[in-house]
């Protein structure tokens, strides 16, 4: 009998890590991987390191902690938390910040986890399965505007009211939805136009899944955290995943990379920039086609520039 338990392949594995040691740390460093995942990154990182070196990583999901678990390494440790809590950190404590904001292939491929309409499982799409309320457990109680809200903003889907019109119209016939594969019939049934070759259901399975775990709003805070634990000269390295996310990323490092002049008080010194923006890469043709959940994945790349205020 053959093991049929899913298995993730890294994205940008060699330039994210490439990228993030080349802070004035180098392999001496104390870096962070922020998303854990599967622990691709991690362990490159780990091989790249010296005996000084060492790799403090995040992660909200349950069985990316028991993976960690594998890695028999003391320079390495591990928080069951979400990497918005990477302000716990000391200021100007860590050399380099990686996060991958991808959904990793096990959770997507693991029907009990919810989070693919490939898969009929029940529909929960919590990163944590031990906190929180599941998707069909919102559902089963919001409202059509709130519905309407979360699938417009987080999946950019133009029938958002006309699926949850549906969703609250099926819950008063025949009690909420539950399952992955009676999501994903309702909303074909509901979107009558379809973009060539994606699911009608790809947009509102993205918002769901982004909305439960609050993904965006996660993503500001770490962003924001990071400036302060960063020493001069480390490396903020973000791999993003769909626009929403490349927005906030591509703003927060435009934003910090140049000297603000506070207009009411024209005479005070400007606030110096605080990250030196070093471009993004995509990933190669090569990557793409072994591997083709990579094809809309942005990698940006910034370096800590003032001493955190």
């Amino acid at each position: 009998m053959t093991d049929s338990k899913p298995t993730h392949t890294t994205v940008l594995l060699r330039e994210a890590v490439d990228a993030l040691l080349q802070s004035s740390a180098g392999a001496d460093g104390a870096y962070v991987d922020a998303t854990f995942g599967r622990g691709g990154h991690s362990r490159l990182i780990l091989s790249q390191l010296t005996g000084q070196g060492r790799l403090l990583a995040f992660d909200k999901d349950p069985e990316a902690i028991a993976e960690a678990g594998c890695i028999q390494d003391a320079r390495f440790s591990i928080r069951h938390e979400g990497f918005s809590n990477l302000g716990e950190l000391p200021a100007a404590s860590v050399d380099g910040v990686l996060m991958d904001l991808g959904v990793s292939s096990p959770q997507i491929d693991s029907p009990e986890r919810g989070f693919s309409f490939r898969f009929d499982g029940p529909l929960d799409m919590r990163m944590d399965t031990t906190r929180g309320e599941s998707v069909a457990e919102w559902l089963a109680t919001a409202t059509v505007d709130q519905i309407t809200e979360v699938i417009r903003d987080y999946g950019e889907e133009r029938f958002a009211f006309q699926i949850a019109k549906a969703l609250v119209a099926r819950r008063q016939e025949r009690g909420p939805i539950s399952t992955t594969a009676d999501l994903a019939q309702l909303v074909a049934n509901t979107v009558k136009t379809r973009e060539p070759g994606k699911d009608p259901a790809t947009r509102t399975f993205q918002a769901f899944r982004i909305f439960i775990n609050a993904e965006l709003e996660e993503l500001e805070q770490a962003l924001a955290a990071s400036l302060q634990v960063l020493k001069p000269g480390g490396r903020l390295v973000v791999i993003s995943f769909h626009s929403l996310e490349d927005r906030i990323v591509k703003q927060f490092i435009a934003k910090h990379s140049k000297e603000v002049v506070d207009r009411r008080v024209p005479f005070a010194a400007p606030v110096p920039m605080r990250l030196s923006a070093l471009g993004r890469v995509k990933p190669s043709a090569d990557e793409i086609g072994a591997n083709p959940r990579s094809r809309s994945a942005i990698m940006r790349i910034a370096e800590r520039t003032q001493v955190p205020v």
